[in-house]
């Protein structure tokens, strides 16, 4: 099992995940964040955490794709373990659906 960053993150991109994870295994994109699903221990200390309830175990339903994701983009994204202010629209869209087609960026974060 791993833990897996969903559709909720993206335009949000709250990083309160990052400062509880033991193993650093967050990345940073532009506009949201992934995990590592190898490097990710399945501690499940993240989850609660995020304000937008965008982290899912991986043994959800519909979860497949989003592994698959979030490996795709932490392979390219920078690490992040310090915890950043989250994105101005953040309140407004947290909930919102279908946000990976309308928001999602492929562009690298800072990272930190």
């Amino acid at each position: 099992m791993t833990y897996v960053v969903t559709d909720n993150c993206i335009a949000c991109k709250y990083t309160d995940c990052v400062e509880v994870c033991p193993v650093d295994c967050f990345y940073e994109g532009e506009n949201m964040l992934v995990i590592h699903p190898d490097e990710c221990i399945d501690c499940g200390v993240c989850e609660p955490e995020c304000p937008a309830d965008a982290i899912r175990p991986d043994t959800e339903p519909a979860m497949e794709g989003w592994v698959e994701f979030n490996r795709k983009y932490s392979e390219h994204w920078p690490v992040i373990v310090t915890k950043k202010d989250p994105l101005p629209e953040a309140e407004a869209r947290d909930g919102e659906t279908d946000k990976k087609d309308k928001y999602f960026s492929e562009a690298p974060g800072e990272g930190g």
